[in-house]
């Protein structure tokens, strides 16, 4: 795996554990590039989208509404069976053991 890979497999953890830590489950892009930014990930809203999409249409994670000029994301099941690491999601880093 490159180190391109790995980032953005971890990225895409870092999305879903975001969304897993609210009440709602939902939380949309401006957000999710401020959370991305504050653990190092440097990059900008076409990047979250990007993942947000793979995480809808790839493996089912979340469910995304567009809703104006933002897109919001809400955790489906897979995506939080994943972050409990009840399953495995390809391409989106295993969270670590508690």
């Amino acid at each position: 795996m490159s180190y391109s890979d790995f980032l953005v497999r971890h990225a895409r953890l870092t999305i879903l554990k975001a969304l897993a830590e609210q009440i709602d489950e939902t939380l949309n892009d401006a957000i999710l590039v401020t959370v991305l930014d504050t653990y190092g990930f440097r990059r900008g809203r076409d990047f979250v989208r990007t993942q947000l999409r793979f995480l809808e249409s790839e493996v089912g994670a979340v469910t995304l509404v567009e809703a104006g000029t933002v897109v919001v994301a809400t955790l489906a099941r897979p995506g939080r069976d994943h972050v409990n690491r009840r399953s495995v999601l390809e391409g989106v880093a295993r969270p670590n053991e508690v």
